[in-house]
């Protein structure tokens, strides 16, 4: 089974809807048979790559809300993430523009680091200080390095800002065309949704019954034409 999970580094539910995912995914009794794909979506893809200021003043222009309503909500995003077991400062972060985050995201689904590079850039954008916005391409290559890839291919793919490009911006189509407008977003095997950073429990309802309603093979065949098989090949006989 295959759980595609769309969301962005600089979505905070996306953060923690991720840990609450893989809690319910540890105990799934099939587990070691669910293949989990990261997928792109910007939350600000009209933002310029140069363009980062403070999350609080980033959450009361595009919200209309006060400093003081900023601040409140994210100490309670704090407190939900230090429920699920994570590091979140409610203080002294910034934001910016996540566009060549997701694509070295691409560039480490071809190398089998997808979900070690996601974790390593959410904990650096909502546990760390150093930012992972103001100090240019060097800070995402150092995150690359720790999630296993190498230094020098990563640099070269953020150098190139067609690299992955299409990848990022073929996520963001497809999360378009099956109605996600906000994230996290998780699609089961093509047949069922769930939207935002639900309960443990929502997610091991949904893995339970979304390998419940899998539809087995219908053979159209009925076995009597040749074929190959471990013993051999069928051999026609005259």
């Amino acid at each position: 089974m295959r759980v595609e999970i769309w969301s962005d580094i600089a979505c905070p539910w996306c953060y923690v809807g991720k840990a609450r995912f893989e809690k319910a995914l540890e105990a799934f009794p099939h587990r070691d048979q669910v293949e989990v794909v990261h997928r792109s979506f910007e939350l600000d893809p009209g933002r310029a790559k140069g363009d980062v200021q403070p999350v609080l003043a980033m959450l009361t222009k595009k919200y209309g809300m006060s400093q003081a309503q900023a601040q409140s909500g994210e100490d309670n995003l704090g407190a939900q993430a230090a429920a699920e077991g994570l590091d979140y400062r409610t203080r002294d972060r910034d934001h910016g523009n996540t566009f060549d985050m997701h694509r070295l995201l691409h560039f480490a689904k071809e190398h089998g680091r997808q979900d070690e590079l996601i974790q390593i850039l959410y904990r650096a954008n909502f546990a760390e200080e150093r930012s992972v916005f103001a100090e240019g391409d060097e800070r995402l290559v150092e995150l690359a390095a720790e999630a296993g890839l190498d230094a020098g291919a990563a640099r070269e793919v953020l150098a190139d800002p067609a690299r992955y490009a299409d990848a990022v911006r073929a996520d963001e189509r497809e999360a378009a065309e099956l109605g996600a407008n906000g994230v996290p977003f998780f699609v089961l095997d093509r047949a069922y949704g769930v939207s935002g950073a639900q309960p443990a429990e929502v997610f091991t309802q949904a893995l339970t019954q979304a390998w419940g309603d899998r539809s087995p093979l219908k053979l159209i065949d009925d076995g009597g034409a040749e074929a190959c098989g471990p013993d051999g090949c069928a051999v026609p006989q005259h």
